[in-house]
């Protein structure tokens, strides 16, 4: 069993639901990256959401694309990202990692390389943006065959047939996407959400996150109501971004901040 099933079942058992903070690698600076995926776990995430920067992040609004420069520019490439997660490894080795990125970089590096470096760091899952289910079946069996696993987005505007194949071939967790758009867009409607979780869990059986939309406690609390995980990107990448050097201290903040909200809504 994988890290992220483990968390998963972990949090089922104490019913619970996740916390999965996405931050670029790289962002604000490349030596703060792994202070802060430490201060993220000490806040209180469950999972990792470790983002390979892409000059082209076609499913990310202008906050990650920001970041994405920014780390690109200062030299930031998916093999240094495997370092990151390899040091952050020599520190925790029970907190998953999922990089999230785009296809082309795993295939520059070649993706029997990639897979093999990515376990070898102590990597837990990949989600690929830009690699539809029905492309991915290589790609799955790679992963599962040095236990990591593979992630799939889902979204309100995902049909049956793609839904079943996620189904059948996905593993970890699935992340749905809450709004027709990009990373860090609209405020997101919880009664939608809620129904959408409730259609796409007819064809998938893993645990859901969502994400897409929150931005704040209030969000944070609405969504976990009825999804698995919450996931906070754009959100917390401003934060970053704005606190420089002392983007550690602003990350285990916000994640503090949240953690509560939703552990509130659990309670509630």
């Amino acid at each position: 069993m994988s890290r992220i099933a483990t968390r998963f079942a972990a949090l089922q058992r104490d019913s619970r639901k996740g916390l999965v903070p996405y931050l670029t690698a790289g962002d604000p600076d490349p030596s703060a990256t792994v202070a802060v995926m430490h201060a993220l776990v000490e806040a209180g995430a469950d999972v990792l959401e470790l983002g390979v920067p892409f000059s082209d992040p076609m499913a990310d609004g202008p906050v990650i694309q920001a970041a994405c420069e920014r780390a690109l520019g200062r030299g930031v490439r998916l093999t240094d990202v495997l370092e990151m997660v390899a040091q952050f490894r020599r520190d925790d080795s029970e907190t998953p990692v999922v990089l999230m990125g785009y296809l082309n970089p795993i295939e520059a590096l070649g993706a029997e390389t990639f897979v093999a470096r990515a376990a070898e760091a102590g990597v837990d899952g990949v989600l690929i943006v830009d690699m539809p289910p029905e492309e991915g079946g290589e790609m799955a069996e790679r992963l599962r065959a040095v236990d990591l696993d593979l992630i799939f987005l889902v979204s309100p505007t995902t049909a049956e047939a793609r839904l079943r194949r996620v189904g059948e071939t996905a593993s970890g967790f699935v992340y749905y996407v809450a709004l027709k758009g990009v990373t860090g867009a609209a405020s997101l409607d919880a009664g939608a959400v809620a129904g959408e979780l409730t259609r796409i869990r007819q064809y998938v059986q893993l645990p859901l996150g969502v994400g897409f939309g929150i931005r704040d406690a209030t969000s944070a609390r609405q969504v976990a109501g009825t999804a698995d995980a919450v996931v906070v990107g754009s959100a917390l990448v401003e934060r970053l971004q704005a606190a420089g050097a002392d983007a550690p201290a602003a990350a285990k903040a916000f994640i503090t901040e949240l953690r509560a909200a939703i552990d509130g809504a659990r309670a509630a």
